[in-house]
């Protein structure tokens, strides 16, 4: 079961482990509105397992609805460190087409929690997008070997 809560940080981080390249300012708006995702995340985190899937259900970007998982248990805690914040033009998640909007990623720390106990902590990047004025993420899954 650690191994595949593990992926789950994987998934979630995009599989790296840095950003590359320079930050560069993200508009005043944008930068405004990934800060309150942000908040919002860990705030439905916070309320439990059951409310943040809901969160993530709520914000998974509308191109990708058929890639919602369940994660039972499971809450996710994420401290993003905004000044890492950058437009990412060519980022897409794997086997797909790039999603709609302006797509940004941001340096995080992870904290995975299941059933109240510590999985692990993971420090990667996360991808968001802002589409029409939403920000949109994308639901982690765990991987079937």
């Amino acid at each position: 079961m650690r191994v595949a809560l593990a992926a789950i940080l994987l998934l979630l981080t995009g599989c790296t482990t840095g950003i590359a390249g320079s930050p560069v300012a993200a508009g005043l708006a944008d930068r405004d509105l990934i800060t309150r995702y942000f908040s919002e995340f860990d705030a439905a985190a916070q309320q439990g397992s059951a409310a943040q899937q809901d969160f993530l259900r709520r914000t998974q970007h509308p191109d990708f609805t058929d890639r919602i998982c369940e994660l039972p248990g499971v809450t996710i805690s994420v401290d993003p460190t905004m000044s890492t914040l950058r437009p990412d033009a060519k980022w897409a998640p794997e086997g797909a087409n790039r999603p709609r909007g302006a797509v940004y990623v941001v340096a995080v720390s992870l904290t995975v929690t299941k059933d109240g106990q510590l999985v692990g902590d993971q420090i990667g990047s996360e991808r968001i997008v802002v589409l029409d004025g939403v920000v949109y993420g994308f639901m982690p899954c765990l991987r079937r070997n």
